[in-house]
């Protein structure tokens, strides 16, 4: 009988790296294939690949199997770094792990695997895949501090099925101790952060040489001119760092409170960043959300009056929410309790008890 091939997404970390040596001690067929999403010439770039293929190398070598490369640039340029730049010219925060999970890791990587033969792909995610009336569905993996269902959302029960998260059942600790255990080069590596085609630079120094930023008002919740911003695609709503009015002597003279603050509101008509000086400020307080564009893992919309959890952002925990409208494409939830910073063009991922049934981008929120 022929072993099953699987060709394992290696990035040159920890967790794809256990991965690899997991399904190798289980007896499969294991080949590493490193991705080159991001071309090192684009300008500002600061995108570790050289060193992350050599990492990924060093370890196939120890595993005893081969790990290829191929450049997925031309790909990851269009179908996420274009949509990631589009969406933040009108005043949206795209998540670009969720545009590159779906459009290259399960889609261009998925295809090229099976072009070498593959049975399954398999990445170093902390997900589950389990069997749901039938259907593959995504599931809370062991390490719910690390769960990172919200950025594999968009995925199809197809897409899983040909997939396999072999750190489901695994802590990041365990992961760690397992590559130490085995003397892998990456077992101490830092977890890379942010947005991968950033590095560690900050996010203005860098989109600032895609975009143009224009200039304006920021402005308090009463309409005062309090400051200038750099440019409007330069914020976050419930940022506080970088908004540079910390200690202005005309803000306090103003009345205001020498105390931080935090974005509000991006008025892209009239160039004007509100902010406010209350982290939980009814400006940055949001209970009824809605999001179009929605995928679902099991192809049906739940139904009005469905309780469900939602996150409106990774690492958030869990909240509760009701379905108040629905539709193939939109659906509308109104949250047990006011949440903090809801963002245009984020995710909102939606989750019946532990089975993730997938989302969609935030269009609205009140």
């Amino acid at each position: 009988m022929n072993k099953k091939k699987i060709v394992v997404g290696m990035s040159g970390g920890v967790d794809s790296s256990v991965t690899a040596l997991l399904l190798k001690q289980q007896g499969y067929e294991v080949v590493g294939l490193f991705m080159k999403n991001w071309d090192y010439g684009i300008e500002g770039s600061k995108c570790p690949n050289r060193i992350e293929f050599e990492d990924a190398k060093k370890v196939g070598k120890i595993l005893g199997i081969e790990v290829k490369g191929k450049e997925f640039v031309e790909e990851y340029r269009t179908k996420v770094f274009d949509v990631f730049l589009e969406g933040l010219k009108k005043g949206l925060t795209p998540n670009p792990d969720i545009l590159c999970n779906r459009e290259i890791k399960f889609n261009v990587f998925l295809n090229e695997a099976k072009k070498m033969g593959a049975d399954f792909i398999a990445t170093g995610h902390y997900a589950k895949i389990s069997k749901h009336n039938g259907h593959y569905v995504l599931d809370t993996p062991k390490d719910n501090t690390k769960d990172q269902s919200y950025f594999l959302h968009a995925l199809s029960s197809e897409q899983l099925s040909q997939s396999l998260f072999p750190l489901a059942d695994l802590t990041k600790i365990e992961v760690r101790e397992i590559a130490k255990e085995h003397n892998l080069p990456v077992s101490d590596k830092k977890d890379s952060t942010g947005i991968c085609f950033i590095g560690n630079q900050r996010f203005d120094e860098f989109i600032t040489q895609h975009l143009k930023a224009i200039p304006g008002d920021i402005i308090d919740e009463t309409g005062k001119v309090i400051g200038r911003h750099k440019g409007l695609i330069c914020y976050t709503l419930g940022q506080r760092k970088g908004i540079g009015l910390g200690g202005i002597k005309e803000t306090e003279s103003a009345g205001h409170i020498h105390n931080p603050w935090y974005a509000a509101k991006k008025d892209m008509e009239n160039n004007t960043l509100t902010v406010v000086q209350d982290t939980n400020h009814p400006l940055l307080m949001n209970q009824n959300v809605e999001a179009n564009h929605m995928h679902w893992v099991l192809e049906e919309p739940p139904k009005v009056g469905d309780k469900l959890m939602a996150q409106v952002r990774y690492r958030q925990q869990k909240q509760a929410c009701t379905v108040t409208s629905t539709n193939d494409n939109k659906v509308l939830v109104r949250f047990d309790k006011p949440q903090r910073a809801v963002t245009l063009g984020q995710s909102l991922v939606l989750y019946d008890g532990e089975y993730c049934l997938g989302g969609g981008f935030i269009s609205d929120y009140s």
